[in-house]
């Protein structure tokens, strides 16, 4: 197989126009031919060189900003949006634009809110493939993501990747406002809404409203009595597990926070708080 170099344009030259805009094609012979290695056939010759490369596990396609070996010209034509940036396929719907036409078929699902791709377990539906994937890790528990500093185990890779930051001290997610950094993007969402006072989460008891998901979640449970969170010692449950945490503290014995003043320890935080104002302050007057 001869390829034509074309030193102006990159490395290598592609078989397909669509790999890359203009490139020259690479010349495989004009006869049909059939290649049966896996017992498969194929009526063109860049069918067959096509399906060798991945058989021989062959990157014969090059990208020219990086030293990115790539096996199929579709997949370089991909790669390549990378440096361009460019985004050919839009949304008829809200004008957002993607990379590739799969990308477009998943993101149309959130305007037509279907979801292909049921669990077998327990019915929930999902968008896409690797969401179904990722929940069925909650029936099988499946960890198969390992942090290689202490050990844990997590669902998802970007669950992994979160808690790397923990070893690293890395905080990515900077306010633009006071300068506090965080490990997630989520954390910096809540955060914002202490400068913004904006309190998305309304409940639609009382109409109370809270900056995060998770306080209204709490807050709800004022109004249904829940109390998920049981004491495996004596029984109790409570609305928070924070609360089922201190109050463990009472079997255990442990008093993890002591005044730095006279040595007194405490079950919980509050507890030291309010010791500490003996020490440093007089909060009641008359």
């Amino acid at each position: 197989m001869h390829i034509r170099e074309n030193p102006n344009e990159c490395e290598r030259d592609f078989n397909h126009s669509s790999s890359s805009g203009d490139h020259p094609k690479i010349y495989v012979g004009k006869n049909p031919s059939r290649y049966k290695k896996p017992g498969n056939t194929f009526s063109q010759s860049s069918g067959t060189h096509i399906h060798k490369t991945i058989c021989s596990g062959e990157k014969p396609y090059k990208s020219k900003e990086y030293s990115t070996d790539i096996k199929l010209p579709s997949t370089l034509t991909h790669h390549h949006r990378i440096h361009t940036g460019e985004k050919p396929y839009q949304c008829q719907e809200c004008g957002k634009a993607f990379k590739q036409s799969s990308n477009l078929t998943e993101h149309h699902r959130i305007h037509t809110g279907e979801k292909p791709y049921q669990c077998q377990e327990c019915g929930k539906a999902f968008r896409q493939i690797s969401h179904l994937t990722h929940h069925h890790r909650i029936h099988t528990g499946e960890k198969p993501y390992q942090c290689q500093e202490c050990g844990k185990a997590f669902n998802h890779s970007s669950s992994l990747t979160q808690h790397h930051r923990i070893h690293t001290g890395e905080k990515p997610y900077q306010c633009q406002e006071c300068g506090m950094a965080f490990i997630q993007k989520s954390g910096l969402t809540a955060h914002c809404r202490v400068h913004t006072g904006e309190k998305p989460h309304k409940c639609v008891e009382c109409s109370k409203a809270f900056k995060q998901l998770a306080s209204l979640t709490r807050h709800h449970r004022v109004h249904t009595g829940e109390r998920p969170y049981q004491c495996q010692e004596c029984g109790k449950t409570f609305k928070q597990i924070s609360h089922l945490t201190q109050h463990h503290r009472i079997h255990t014995g442990e008093k993890p926070y002591q005044c730095q003043e006279c040595g007194k320890v405490f079950v919980s935080h509050s507890g030291l708080t309010q010791h500490q104002r003996i020490h440093f302050e007089k909060p009641y007057r008359c």
